[in-house]
């Protein structure tokens, strides 16, 4: 990640909790505004070309967000990244600014891979026991991996508790020939 992009997620992140704003609310419209970024191409060429000036590009943010209906620190947050020519990398600072959110709020992200699909109740009592082995909230991500065999692993930032039945078997093997 580039330097510039925590600065701009970071600062953004000041503004959102100096004023107390919704940030459900703004983690919605920044998801409207990408969908409408990654969905039009135009869009993107427009806003990246340098041969149209900022007001111009400001102004066709203006009647994007009309629609849109942003709250304005994250419509002020957009233009300041058409005038700084940012632009482009939108959605490196959201996924920054997310990233920063969580990490304010003491909630750490966690991979959850699973050889089957969990029910629901099975998700929540898996939830609530990584989030007392991590001392803190998690959110998180749930993925399928069949070769996994059986049992869980689970990463939280750099570390990964390996509870599944190829892991174990890998363990085993190392123990039985002596070659950690």
């Amino acid at each position: 990640m580039a330097a510039f992009v925590s600065r701009y997620a970071g600062a953004f992140l000041d503004v959102v909790t100096d004023a107390k704003l919704d940030t459900a609310a703004i983690d919605r419209q920044l998801n409207d505004f990408l969908a409408t970024w990654n969905g039009s191409r135009e869009l993107r060429e427009f806003f990246t070309n340098p041969a149209f000036p900022a007001a111009q590009k400001v102004a066709v943010l203006d009647k994007l967000n009309a629609e849109l209906g942003m709250m304005k620190e994250l419509r002020n947050l957009m233009a300041v990244l058409i005038h700084n020519g940012r632009i482009a990398q939108i959605a490196e600072v959201a996924t920054a600014y997310r990233s920063m959110l969580q990490e304010r709020m003491g909630i750490k992200p966690a991979e959850i891979v699973t050889a089957r699909e969990l029910s629901q109740e099975e998700r929540g009592a898996l939830v609530a026991e990584i989030s007392k082995l991590a001392g803190a909230r998690i959110d998180p991500s749930f993925k399928q991996d069949k070769a996994i065999l059986g049992g869980t692993v689970v990463r939280i930032g750099s570390t990964v508790y390996d509870g599944s039945v190829r892991g174990r078997l890998e363990r085993l093997k190392e123990t039985l020939t002596g070659n950690p």
